[in-house]
């Protein structure tokens, strides 16, 4: 390389470095700023985090302090005292005062708990449907047999959270309105079902034998 190659080379990389240093006085500020951004939302993140997994820890003590009184009524009134910080919370808060009122035999209480929950659009909908399904079982008898296939068959659309035990009461209704033809083909359906648990599958192959129905051989 000759003495003027070296030199025009040399003067080229000098100017690159000079406007390498003059975008920098004049847009640094924007990395700089890229840098403080993403530093406090990963710092905002994990305070939030944080402060939800306290949150939850200190909704756990609260629920396990008042699952260990031993008075059903007053397990109730301690889980009703308890603030919920979110409304999932208040869901899982409802169903355990809805347990408890099981427990002390307050069949008002039950209603009154899972009624407020069915209802509450702000429930995530496991609770809501949750609640749904317990308050028609708890009902039983005293809602009529298609009222109860009405109500059941909103909580059994495809993705609902208790699809398999909706559809399981369902059947029951059927049978109880005299069509057992319909109830066997729903339960054969569910027998099919990959989603089924093996303790679904157990009561509905009991259910379908006590019906008269013919199971496929294992």
């Amino acid at each position: 390389m000759s003495e003027t190659d070296s030199f025009i080379e040399e003067v080229s990389e000098e100017v690159r470095r000079d406007r390498l240093f003059a975008l920098m006085k004049k847009y640094g500020w924007i990395a700089i700023l890229l840098v403080l951004l993403l530093v406090g939302g990963a710092a905002y993140n994990e305070l939030r985090k944080s402060q939800q997994r306290s949150a939850a820890q200190a909704l756990g003590d609260s629920a396990i302090s008042a699952l260990r009184l031993e008075d059903a009524a007053a397990r109730m009134a301690a889980l009703n005292d308890i603030d919920a910080p979110t409304a999932d919370a208040a869901g899982l808060l409802a169903l355990l005062v809805a347990g408890e009122a099981v427990n002390g035999e307050d069949t008002d209480a039950t209603t009154t708990a899972l009624k407020a929950l069915a209802s509450d659009a702000d429930s995530a909908p496991v609770y809501r449907h949750l609640a749904e399904l317990k308050l028609i079982l708890a009902q039983g008898e005293e809602i009529a047999p298609q009222e109860r296939i009405d109500r059941l068959s909103a909580l059994s659309g495809a993705g609902a959270p208790y699809r398999l035990q909706a559809e399981e009461q369902i059947a029951v209704a059927e049978v109880a309105l005299g069509q057992t033809d319909a109830a066997l083909k729903r339960l054969m359906l569910l027998l099919e079902d990959g989603e089924a648990s093996t303790a679904l599958r157990r009561r509905v192959s009991q259910l379908i034998v006590a019906l008269g129905g013919q199971l496929e051989p294992a």
